[in-house]
């Protein structure tokens, strides 16, 4: 009927199709077939396209056209697929999103490659935005480029770090995941018009997201019960990650049951076997329970800022798409 309000269902899916159907159209190069098939490659990955879904949202909250949104919203979009690209190879990973990752269809150098085009795509992208507010738009990307790195730099530092904490943990995913989070709300925002008193506001929706976005992630890495989540369970324990899980577990135990722990991080990795017994050891000692409710916790931060924008449907979407983020199985 003529007036009523789309659901946020809804919208989200038109917004994520907007984004699947733009994204082929953006290298129609074929020659040489070494650099353009892997791009292509990657960007037909699938995925939740959740950061420029994000984005469009909250310029639409501001008034903006999705058309107009479009280019930064795949700048963003674009930028993420260069990071994955990228943290494979720095991570030795095998596969993503259930197929074999860039560097190990093709290899290592031809994903470098490929991850450098993407990037400069993503730059591309931004100067196709009409605004006339280009400048801001590229200095908060680089910013959050910058911090990005820094937060990759510093999960790397972690892997060689005798000391840890649960607090170098979430400094080091604020930038690692929640820099391009904090930028999509930013960038939305900025596209929008949004009054400048705004933007320290939206960025810190996109850090809580972010927060919750990646603690929930190391939860569902445990306890994922959704064939969906396409990963071995407790991977992150098997590698030895030190994972908000792990941290708090180490912050958490003491005596023998610290040691337990703490042979993780000396073997450089769980046995697949005893992946069992340290969801056990650490629902004991209410890791899982303080997990969850650490999602559940920035997740409500989130949702409690959006009185920023001003009402109608498209905050209510986002209201709804972050309470979907924080109830996910995969």
């Amino acid at each position: 009927m003529p007036g009523m309000e789309v659901e946020p269902e809804v919208l989200v899916r038109r917004l994520q199709s907007l984004v699947e159907c733009a994204l082929p159209a953006l290298v129609p190069e074929t020659k040489p077939a070494g650099l353009y098939e892997p791009v292509r490659y990657v960007l037909s990955g699938g995925g939740k396209r959740l950061r420029p879904v994000l984005l469009l949202l909250v310029g639409e909250a501001y008034g903006a056209e999705a058309g107009r949104l479009l280019p930064a919203a795949l700048a963003v979009e674009v930028f993420h697929n260069f990071t994955l690209v990228h943290d494979d190879i720095m991570d030795h990973a095998a596969t993503r999103r259930g197929r074999p990752t860039v560097h190990v269809r093709w290899d290592e150098s031809t994903a470098i490659l490929c991850g450098d085009y993407l990037l400069a795509m993503a730059y591309d992208l931004l100067t196709a935005v009409e605004t006339g507010r280009l400048r801001d738009l590229l200095q908060a990307f680089h910013q959050m480029v910058a911090r990005l790195c820094e937060g990759q730099a510093l999960d790397k530092h972690f892997e060689v770090c005798a000391q840890v904490s649960v607090a170098d943990y979430l400094h080091m995913i604020d930038g690692k995941t929640g820099a391009l989070l904090e930028l999509a709300f930013e960038l939305g925002g900025l596209l929008g018009d949004a009054p400048e008193s705004h933007r320290t506001g939206l960025r810190m929706i996109g850090r809580h997201v972010g927060r919750a976005f990646q603690i929930q992630d190391d939860l569902l890495d445990l306890t994922a019960p959704d064939r969906r989540w396409g990963k071995v369970i407790g991977g992150d324990l098997i590698e030895g990650k030190k994972t908000y899980l792990l941290l708090w577990a180490l912050e958490r135990a003491s005596g023998a049951e610290r040691v337990w722990f703490e042979r993780i991080l000396e073997r450089g990795g769980l046995e697949p076997d005893l992946v069992p017994e340290a969801r056990a050891r650490m629902e004991s000692l209410g890791v899982l329970e303080e997990a969850s409710s650490a999602v559940a916790s920035h997740s409500s931060a989130a949702l409690g800022r959006l009185g920023l924008l001003p009402e109608g449907p498209a905050r209510r979407t986002i209201g709804w798409l972050l309470k979907q983020m924080q109830a996910r199985r995969h």
